[in-house]
């Protein structure tokens, strides 16, 4: 495998990972922080992070045009997506959110083609699905609750997890124009403008809780943490890797997630949930092949 396919991947797992392991720092901070609050909080901090970065590297110059073009990419990203999945979360239950979001590499095969003219292989197609067979047997759908009045929610989450393979597969689009660092902060203010509007409203109708130190650290993790480094992460594994084997690292997330439930919550690793995650890395394998 050559160097660049697997810093790529290994990015890809990295900020899936990040993303699995957030979930117990999200719960606490959100019973004092609305989401999009907190939303707009992470994005801001994100973007100061990287923009501190930035400033000590050579200046990278952009088109007016370009600009605007990653501006709407952050937009989708991070003004639409996670706002559809705040929504679906509140909405629908955790069991279903992991279920549906996991149909997110399903959907970057459905852009690739389009968007990029990456074709669709017999090889990603049968990873793909082994991986998929994986995460379901990590997320264990007899789990999942099926209501009817949850509908909404879990349409708002199918909605989700459909803009986020937009998003990933535009970002290996406008990833060719630039500077990738550059690129994931003009990305991350996209997203500032709708949060800050639905957090002002937040803010105005609920109110913050008790601002502790643990509350400080905890958004501090998420903006700099969990929003800089992870989004760049995930940007670089789109710039770096075909959208179809970049995508199949969304998958370390529910695995990340479940290991730090049953080390801090108590919650039991089963014998399904070993298999899935064996499978989830054969996929990974065979995709990885597609990129040499």
């Amino acid at each position: 495998m050559q160097k660049h396919s697997l810093a790529g991947l290994l990015a890809g797992l990295t900020a899936a990972s990040i993303w699995g392991g957030m979930y117990v720092v999200s719960k606490v901070v959100l019973e004092v922080v609305p989401p999009f609050a907190l939303l707009t909080t992470r994005l801001v901090l994100g973007g100061l992070a990287l923009g501190a970065v930035i400033a000590f590297r050579p200046r990278v110059a952009f088109t007016k045009k370009q600009f605007w073009q990653i501006f709407l990419v952050g937009f989708v990203g991070y003004g639409i997506s996670l706002g559809f999945q705040f929504v679906g979360t509140k909405l629908s239950s955790a069991s279903i959110g992991s279920l549906v979001t996991s149909a997110t590499p399903a959907f970057v095969l459905l852009f690739a083609p389009f968007l990029l003219g990456e074709k669709t292989t017999a090889r990603g197609l049968i990873a793909l699905g082994i991986s998929t067979m994986g995460v379901i047997a990590v997320i264990n759908p007899r789990n999942a609750e099926l209501a009817p009045s949850l509908f909404w929610g879990n349409l708002s989450l199918l909605a989700a997890a459909l803009t986020w393979a937009l998003y990933s597969v535009l970002v290996r689009k406008v990833a060719r124009t630039g500077d990738l660092l550059t690129a994931s902060a003009i990305m991350l203010a996209g997203g500032i403008p709708s949060s800050l509007v639905f957090g002002f409203w937040e803010i105005k109708s609920q109110g913050i809780g008790e601002i502790t130190l643990g509350v400080v650290g905890g958004i501090l993790f998420l903006g700099i943490v969990s929003t800089a480094i992870a989004m760049f992460l995930w940007n670089y594994a789109f710039a770096e890797l075909p959208a179809a084997v970049a995508s199949l690292t969304f998958f370390a997330q529910p695995v990340v997630g479940t290991i730090l439930g049953a080390l801090f919550l108590g919650e039991e690793i089963t014998r399904l949930f070993l298999i899935g995650g064996l499978l989830i890395g054969i996929g990974l394998v065979v995709a990885s092949r597609q990129s040499d």
